[in-house]
């Protein structure tokens, strides 16, 4: 089980995997999206450490995969394992193109929203926020702060910066 993106090469979970398997081993997934959304250097990286272990992958989306599960003869063998290599290729690049369009459809109707007046991005944690300045005022670290409230520590400059001009207009 692994929680790191397809889109990223590092992914600790499918490389540990990778290092327990033996030759002959069947790496099954659901589809070939979640194994790879890789720019095509990355899928040539973790397509060479998977032909190198030897695996096999079997996905329930790329039907010649299928085959690899079960032994057969080695002609039969070798013709599936080509073909399904090629697919794999193609339904990682797929996976690419799809995961890159989806990401550029969501910028360009976020980039209208804003345009529009509609975009207001995540409304801000005002009960945090005042708890986090409440912390700073009583003179907890940064470290105390993020640790209870669980911010960031950018959030948390922002917050301190506010405050800081809060108090500096209220002297004033």
């Amino acid at each position: 089980m692994e929680n790191e993106s397809g889109a990223k090469l590092d992914r600790p979970e499918l490389f540990r995997l990778l290092a327990d398997c033996e030759p002959g081993d069947i790496l099954l997934v659901e589809q070939v999206d979640r194994l790879s959304r890789l720019t095509a250097p990355d899928w040539m990286k973790l397509r060479s450490e998977i032909d190198a272990k030897q695996v096999r992958i079997v996905a329930l989306d790329l039907p010649t995969s299928w085959s690899l599960a079960a032994p057969g003869d080695e002609f039969t063998a070798r013709m599936f394992s080509a073909v399904n290599n090629m697919m794999l290729d193609v339904l990682a690049a797929v996976a690419r193109k799809d995961y890159d369009d989806r990401r550029r459809r969501q910028s360009e109707g976020t980039a209208r929203a804003k345009a529009a007046g509609l975009y207001k991005g995540r409304p801000a944690n005002k009960a945090r926020n005042v708890a986090i300045a409440s912390m700073l005022g009583d003179g907890r670290t940064w470290r105390e702060v993020m640790d209870a409230t669980g911010c960031s520590r950018t959030l948390l400059a922002k917050i301190a910066r506010e405050r800081r001009l809060s108090i500096k207009g209220n002297a004033s």
